[in-house]
């Protein structure tokens, strides 16, 4: 259940951010199920590369004191735009991307959370 939710999270803060950011947006015509697919990639580039580019990174991360990880995250969106329906108009605007989208995914993270519904027990 908890794979379901996070699942449909990503996909809400993905749409959230096609919404909020032109730099982002879906391609003409693509529907929920294009959406839910872009969340899934991102969820496993997110789980299976991330890991990689942070850790081949990993010097010039700490020369810029963990800010080059924003870099690593407009890479992570760039790439998901490349096999998805996601469209994303150049290189700054997936960095830009990438820090709203982590902000409207901590903004969605604390309301699933305040819920409830993120499978965690009292």
């Amino acid at each position: 259940m908890g794979f379901i939710i996070r699942l449909l999270v990503n996909a809400l803060a993905l749409y959230l951010l096609t919404r909020v950011y032109v730099g982002v947006s879906f391609a003409p015509g693509a529907d929920l199920v294009g959406i839910l697919i872009a969340a899934f990639v991102m969820g496993i580039v997110n789980a299976l590369v991330r890991p990689v580019l942070l850790l081949l990174s990993l010097p010039i991360n700490l020369l810029t004191l963990g800010l080059f990880t924003l870099v690593v995250n407009g890479v992570v969106l760039y790439l998901v735009a490349a096999v998805t329906s996601l469209n994303v108009s150049g290189f700054g605007a997936a960095i830009i991307g990438a820090l709203i989208l982590t902000v409207i995914s901590w903004v969605l993270d604390a309301i699933v959370g305040a819920l409830g519904l993120d499978g965690t027990r009292d």
